[in-house]
């Protein structure tokens, strides 16, 4: 295939000014992505996949950061995106092997691939009711209709995803029932796993922070549980079997002002992630027509 029909062919990324774009490079983001990353390694494949395949274990703070800009260009990359794509495919065709219940599976058979793209919707869904505000009902179909997008960037047929929010819902119920704790699920929720201090950054914060680690540690990890789980859909938490009380949900929603009060009067070079700030500022920079809001 030429460079040039592969051009005309490649989707594009979800539109400037649209509902990913405002809320994809936001840091409340950041609180987001661990719960969806827990509710796609609670379907038994995928969890097989990441537990045998997935570095997450020894380079966690890498692992992270390579997942956090794959995201970010899926929305924000432009041209890149769809390539973006086209590498996770390339990355993901080795991934197989047998789950827990002895059952084949591979990383890019479509059910499981379309579920770790699925996954975001809801948990976006939830999360921007505590932490940013409810969508409104259009807002929400814009969202979906964004994330199926999203979805053709990542190389998925259109056959292979519900086509609307009401096809959506029944998917996602019936996906529930073959949810379960995994132990990959059961690791990224738990408080007590080793995890290295981050290895990037200054060089003066690095020590700085391998010197306090056995104190930080501690409550970063119990802070990291509280909101993995807290910003679960409720429906998806009962089902993988994670604990939740109401003094735990009190005590999210209690956060979760705070979150609604402090980020959206921070200067955008605070509240946008570097890759999502770069790509507002050059929108602007292009003109009325494609001017970020």
């Amino acid at each position: 295939m030429s460079t040039v029909r592969r051009a005309v062919e490649a989707p594009a990324p979800p539109p400037v000014g649209g509902v990913l774009w405002s809320i994809a490079g936001d840091i409340r983001g950041l609180l987001m992505l661990p719960a969806a990353l827990v509710l796609q390694v609670a379907h038994p494949a995928v969890g097989a996949g990441v537990d045998a395949h997935s570095v997450f274990r020894t380079d966690p703070w890498g692992r992270g950061e390579r997942s956090l800009r794959s995201a970010l260009l899926w929305v924000y990359g432009g041209e890149a995106a769809a390539e973006e794509g086209r590498r996770l495919r390339r990355l993901h065709r080795t991934i197989q092997g047998l789950d827990t219940h002895g059952r084949p599976y591979h990383a890019l058979t479509p059910a499981n691939y379309a579920w770790v793209h699925a996954t975001g919707f809801p948990v976006y869904r939830h999360g921007l009711r505590l932490l940013h505000r409810p969508l409104t009902e259009a807002q929400e179909r814009r969202l979906y209709a964004e994330w199926l997008q999203v979805g053709r960037i990542l190389g998925i047929h259109d056959r292979d995803m519900p086509a609307t929010i009401e096809e959506f819902w029944p998917y996602y119920r019936a996906m529930l029932g073959e949810l379960e704790a995994t132990v990959v699920v059961r690791e990224l929720v738990a408080t007590d796993q080793p995890v290295p201090p981050p290895d990037r950054g200054p060089l003066p914060l690095r020590f700085l922070l391998r010197a306090l680690w056995p104190v930080i540690l501690p409550r970063l990890a119990r802070f990291r549980s509280f909101v993995t789980v807290g910003l679960l859909p409720p429906d998806a938490r009962e089902a993988i079997g994670l604990e939740w009380t109401d003094e735990q949900e009190r005590r999210l929603r209690r956060f979760a002002r705070v979150v609604r009060v402090v980020v959206p009067v921070l200067p955008e070079r605070l509240r946008y992630l570097p890759i999502a700030r770069e790509a507002r500022r050059e929108a602007r920079l292009s003109g009325p027509d494609r001017r970020a809001r």
